[in-house]
Order: structure tokens, then sequence, then C-alpha cells
């Protein structure tokens, strides 16, 4: 791994194309931290003034979506459009930002056609009975992605390299996969069949993007075949890929990778449904580990995670108490130098995070010290938690929606309202033993209240 500045195909724009899903089942904590990486690096760009041109593919045929067809007695469409439309109802609850363009593997199988031509006509490819394949040893610096060479490739690869008697070599790859019987085919040269992934991936990049785009993403999980082979792919028809990679690492489960046979594997769904706060939890919770580093995810880590975004709203709760906006015209330019020197630096979030609670402590502190006036201070420290808060995604939340405490209904909080303004006069007539009684009641009901030198505010636990 190199470290190298951004450099931009356009001046003040940024070209980005990240590996999307393939639709055939419930999105997993691991796709969930892959659309989030992607999701901050472009809202940290477009925060600091770039225009970004986003692009996630949706692989919509595969062998795992042929397979739940065949098993479900549906058509491969029918698998992919009903995956698709959960994968996107689970960003959206994460608040992902939708990519400019999300194009499906379906839609450029003419374009892979075209570009396998090209490959075919330049002796880069060859036809064998079980489809077309790329010739990998004549594609210069073939490895470089991963570091090795052929050898060590061909050598290490093991399962990862598909098994063909027709290959001329181990390491060669299909680009187009002749037709097998229950399998949707395509019209080609080489007779009917389907693309290959790593085609797949190159057609909708460079057709979308255009040639020498800047910056590919993905897990590190696809960087040898699936990356490694798009590169080879685009080098052998001649044309300039992606000029920067960025690959963001897997995640544990208990401290162990996740994976189905471990008994670990996490849906987001499950997560988000465990909790109202675990969306933005999450959010920071990945924030909290640099993208390149393997995260854990379990249950004390996500209260952890929890406890702090709680911390982000309660701050923003005493603000509003004490009339300050969160959208405030000035900023506390200290925090904003920080975070954008941690952010400029490979993208680096945990830095970023401690600024942001840098500032809420700050903020928390000119609020304690404010009176009348002399809200200079605290003012600037609220509205840059909001401003870097935003940045990053997680936003501030001044109190609890109904929807978020499991639909409590409107006459719910007139009760509470009309319970602290008693508790509140209960104090001010040192009627300690009844305010006491009323925080009793309000406990109960599950709300905390917290006092503020400008006055009481509450949120629901």
């Amino acid at each position: 791994m190199q470290v190298r500045p951004l450099d931009q195909r356009d001046p003040g724009k940024i070209s980005l194309y990240a590996c999307g899903p393939t639709v055939y089942d419930h999105p997993h904590l691991g796709h969930a931290r892959q659309a989030l990486t992607y999701d901050v690096l472009r809202r940290y760009l477009e925060w600091r003034g770039v225009e970004v041109h986003h692009v996630a593919n949706v692989t919509d045929i595969d062998d795992n979506i042929i397979n739940r067809a065949n098993k479900e007695g549906r058509t491969e469409p029918q698998v992919a459009a009903e995956w698709e439309a959960v994968y996107i109802e689970v960003m959206d609850e994460l608040d992902i930002l939708h990519p400019h363009d999300r194009p499906h593997a379906t839609e450029f199988v003419d374009e892979m056609v075209a570009f396998i031509a090209t490959l075919m006509d330049n002796g880069a490819a060859y036809a064998t009975e079980s489809g077309v394949y790329l010739r990998v040893r004549s594609v210069p610096g073939y490895g470089d992605l991963v570091h090795r060479s052929f050898d060590e490739l061909a050598e290490g690869s093991g399962a990862r390299v598909e098994v063909d008697e027709h290959k001329e070599d181990p390491l060669d790859f299909a680009l187009w996969k002749s037709a097998k019987p229950d399998e949707p085919t395509w019209p080609s040269p080489w007779g009917p069949g389907r693309p290959g992934w790593h085609i797949e991936c190159v057609a909708m990049s460079l057709g979308i993007l255009g040639d020498g785009f800047d910056l590919h993403g993905g897990g590190d999980d696809l960087v040898f075949p699936h990356h490694t082979n798009e590169r080879a792919e685009a080098i052998a028809a001649g044309r300039p890929f992606a000029q920067h990679w960025l690959h963001n690492a897997m995640l544990n489960v208990g401290g162990e990778k996740m994976a189905k046979s471990l008994g670990n594997f996490r849906t987001v769904r499950d997560l988000l449904d465990e909790h109202p706060l675990n969306a933005r939890a999450l959010r920071l919770l990945l924030l909290q580990t640099h993208y390149r580093k393997t995260m854990e995810v379990n249950a004390e880590v996500m209260s952890q995670a929890r406890a702090a975004v709680e911390r982000i709203d309660a701050m923003a709760r005493r603000a509003e108490a004490a009339g300050i906006p969160l959208e405030g015209p000035e900023r506390y330019v200290p925090s904003l130098e920080a975070f954008k020197a941690a952010m400029d630096n490979d993208l680096g979030t945990p830095e970023a995070v401690a600024v942001v609670f840098d500032a809420v402590r700050r903020a928390n502190t000119a609020l304690d010290a404010s009176s009348g006036s002399d809200m200079g201070e605290a003012s600037r420290l609220v509205a840059t938690v909001a401003d870097l808060t935003g940045a990053l995604g997680i936003g501030v939340r001044r109190a609890r929606s109904d929807e978020d405490v499991g639909g409590a209904s409107p006459c719910d909080s007139d009760k509470i309202e009309t319970l602290i303004a008693a508790r509140s006069s209960a104090r001010d007539s040192k009627d300690f033993a009844e305010a006491d009684r009323l925080r009793d009641e309000l406990t109960a009901l599950g709300v905390v209240v917290e006092d503020t030198p400008n006055g009481p505010v509450w949120h629901r636990r």
C-alpha cells in the first residue's frame, strides 16, 4: 500500500467508482462498512467543495443469483430486483447517499461484448469451448496491484483461480462464459453465454466515467482477483484505467472474522432492528476505526458508540435550551483546521472524530460559562460540531423523534412537558420532595431530564 496525493483528471472534480453489491440476499455488516467508507469519502470531498461523480454498480447476474432463482422457481431478474430493493432500503436507513449512477451489469452486456472483441482482436484473449479467456501473462505488470509476480500469484491463488482444462494458463480468467442449461444467455460472436464478473465493472466504470478516471474503491477482499483482473483487462485493451485505488478492510464480530460457518454472521437489518440509534452508532463506530484496519463489531462497542452519539445530541439540546442555533454562521477555526488535516491524511477519520468530540467538550464548557449576550464562543463551537458531524454523515438531533423511540404518541410528549413544568415549579418553591417524585415519574416513563443553566431539557432513554 502506498499513500500519495489524490491527483485529479479534471481539477476540482473527482470521478469515483466503488464496487457495489451482488443482489441475492440480505446485506451484511461487511456491505455496510464498504458503502459507508465511500459515503464518508464522498461527503468529505463535497464538504471541501470538490465535485464528485460517484458510481456504484449492481451485479444483477451471477452464480448466486442463478442458484437462488432456480431454487425458488423464479427468474434471475425477479431475484435481483427483490434483493436490490432490500439493499437500497437498508442503505437509506444508514443514510448512505445514493450514487449519481447505479448501473446494472445486464444493461452493459453490449459494451462488454465490444470490449472482449477488442481483446480478441489484439491477441490478448482467446476462445475455447467453455468461453473466452484473457491471457494474463500478456499483460505487463499484471500483479502490481497486489505486489506479486505471475509465479507467486499462480502458486498462492489456490481455490481463487477457476480450474478449467481449456485454459492455456491457470491464471487466465473468463471474459465470457459459454451458455449452460438453465442459465440466462446473451448473443456474442463466440456463441451464446454471459459475461464474466471482472469485465462487468470495466465496462461500467469506463463507460460512465471515461478513461483514466480518478479513483476506484472496494473491500480489500476484492484486490485479487477482481480488481487485479479489471485492471488487466483495461491494460490489455490499451485504455487508461483508475489512477488511484482505495480499499477498506473487513470486520470482525466477537473477535473473529464474520462468517456464516462461525455463527457470527450479522445482517444490517439485524443490527438496525436492535436499537433506534444503531444506524448513527454504526457510522460512528466505522469512523473510529481507520478504513484500512479491521473493525470489530460487538454489543459492547455498539453500546459505547450509541453513548457517544447521545453526547453529541445532548450538546445540541443544551444549545437549543440556550437559544443557540446549530446553523450559526461562524465556526471555531482551530477545530476546522484540525479536522481537515486529519481527513486529508489518508481519510484519517479516527483523528477527525477526536476533533469533533473535543469541540463537543469545548461547546459544553462554553455553554456552562455563557449567559445573556455572551454566547459567541458557545455559538461558534456548536455550529462547528453541527458542520463537522454533517460532513461525516453522523448529524445532530436536538431531540429524539417519536419514531426513534418506538412510536410514542404526541400526547406522551405533552404529558412529559407537563410533568417537567410541574417539577420546575416544585424546585422553584423548594419543594424538593415533590420535585424528586416527579423526576421518578419521568424516569419510569423512560425520560431523562438534564438541568442546564438555561432550564431543563429532556430526551427519552
